[in-house]
């Protein structure tokens, strides 16, 4: 009886049988012609679980004919990224140089991990693939980054999800030995999610659950998936469902749900500076002026969090996540950025107004640069009215407190400041 996952029976082989990631591997794509040219930078590849970012490095270098290590950040350290340095070291000529080293959820590694690997990849004895789910800007340190190309991973939209479970059906040795037939497929796509990983593990499952002729139908899909999938795979399966939640969870101000995902996450093994992460994003995102404290709270847990690590990191966490559920909210700050960088793409750049540019130079001053500013702190109060904004957008009121008790004093103040000039 043939053990192996569908989805490992089916991973793709070529460039020619990769499905998805046209705008990095179609034809005439910058890297695959790269791949064709022989001649590959160090990389690294950042996207959502079950996009093939795996898949793509081993038929790299197979394509490539290159010697192929591969490392896992959860259970790897400095010695086995020495080890594996020593090996391409020892074997010279022999085929070592040009090695490529893929290290799969590379934003795992502590900065003295990443720093291990610097030599070998700026005098090339190593060409580096890393894979990420995380944002390699937060997660990977400057002097790696700079020697690597980024290339983001989309997930799979939803013709390529049909390419996939056809392809399925049609190669599969095991599965075309059944009677099969997909009566309705939403419900494998919508709890895929865009990860081709999972559409394989859930369509596995389900034709698994059947004896005989199988009939796939939203229903028995939503059965046979809530009573046998876990509720949390630490691989990422259900990673963004579950951050969805808790995130939402938050925003709607309920502590005990939140408190329920976070546990949730916990248990799963989840990176607690991910976590402290999405955080600190909501606590300007959700909360912003309506407490600006929420901000310090999670900056200062996700400080925490990078110190302590699991398991004590949970505490800390939780009192984060019941501080940030219990604030009042506000989206001001967020609508206010969105309202302006859509004005600043309608409208382009606009003239600044004279008074308020710098004038370092002479000239700058003859052509009225700084001219007739009123320097706000010679005023009473420490205000003055006058018009900051260019001419074309004068008046325009990109943020709009929120009716929370703070925000409806801060609207009050700027009413009071410039009368009826923004609509307060």
């Amino acid at each position: 009886m043939n053990t192996t996952p569908l989805a490992e029976r089916l991973r793709p082989r070529t460039l020619d049988d990769y499905i998805g990631q046209d705008h990095l591997v179609g034809e005439n794509s910058v890297l695959r012609r790269a791949i064709t040219s022989g001649t590959i930078p160090s990389m690294i590849f950042w996207g959502p679980p079950g996009v093939g970012k795996t898949t793509l490095a081993t038929i790299i270098t197979n394509t490539l004919n290159r010697p192929f290590y591969q490392l896992s950040a959860i259970n790897s350290g400095v010695k086995d990224i020495r080890e594996v340095i020593d090996k391409v070291k020892n074997q010279g000529l022999f085929g070592g140089n040009n090695a490529v080293l893929f290290i799969d959820e590379i934003h795992r590694f502590s900065k003295s991990q990443q720093d291990s690997l610097l030599g070998a990849v700026e005098k090339g004895l190593v060409t580096l693939i890393g894979a990420t789910t995380e944002n390699p800007s937060f997660e990977v340190i400057s002097a790696l980054l700079s020697r690597c190309q980024v290339y983001v991973m989309k997930a799979f939209d939803k013709e390529q999800m049909h390419t996939l479970l056809h392809k399925a059906l049609k190669d599969d040795e095991i599965l075309r030995g059944r009677d099969i037939t997909v009566e309705e497929d939403e419900a494998l796509f919508r709890l895929s999610g865009g990860d081709a990983r999972r559409l394989l593990n859930v369509l596995e499952i389900v034709i698994n659950s059947v004896e005989g002729k199988v009939l796939i139908t939203n229903d028995l899909v939503q059965e046979t998936i809530q009573e046998n999938m876990t509720m949390y795979d630490k691989s990422g399966e259900m990673h963004y469902d579950i951050i969805s939640a808790f995130i939402k969870s938050i925003r709607g101000s309920d502590p005990n749900a939140a408190v329920y995902y976070l546990a949730r996450m916990v248990e799963g093994g989840e990176d607690p500076k991910f976590i402290a992460r999405r955080l600190l994003i909501l606590a300007s995102e959700d909360i912003g002026n309506a407490n600006p404290t929420a901000l310090v709270l999670a900056n200062t847990t996700f400080d925490a969090v990078a110190k302590i690590g699991w398991p004590e990191s949970r505490i800390i966490l939780s009192q984060c996540v019941i501080y940030l559920a219990t604030s009042p909210k506000s989206n001001s700050a967020y609508a206010a950025i969105g309202a302006a960088q859509a004005a600043v793409k309608e409208t382009g750049d606009l003239s600044i107004p004279l008074h308020i540019r710098n004038a370092p130079t002479k000239l700058m001053k003859d052509m009225g640069y700084g001219a007739n500013y009123q320097y706000s702190h010679n005023s009473q109060g420490n205000f003055s009215i006058q018009e900051y904004l260019p001419d074309q957008i004068a008046g325009t009121a990109f943020y709009v407190p929120s009716d929370n008790k703070r925000e409806n004093a801060t609207r009050a103040e700027l009413k009071r400041l410039w009368k009826a000039k923004y609509g307060y």
